[in-house]
């Protein structure tokens, strides 16, 4: 996840993280604001997971984000 991209379309992709964290309400989502440090410190507290946990998750989110871009093409055609 690019977090400069993140910050400068928050509105849009606050949505998407929502649904992908249903735990951080509409005042954790504003706070964020798209940056970084905030993301992982809310989803801490909401989820009671450690930094180590939270960055894995966003990892993850990333990884497969990636993966669905690359393969987008590929995909459309099947």
């Amino acid at each position: 996840m690019n977090w400069d991209t993140a910050k400068g379309n928050w509105t849009l992709f606050k949505g998407n993280v929502k649904l992908q964290w249903g735990n951080l309400t509409h005042d954790h989502l504003s706070k964020i604001a798209g940056r970084h440090d905030r993301f992982t410190g809310k989803m801490q507290k909401a989820y009671g997971a450690t930094r180590q946990v939270t960055e894995a998750q966003l990892r993850n989110l990333r990884q497969v984000k990636e993966f669905v871009g690359s393969h987008r093409d590929h995909v459309h055609r099947i």
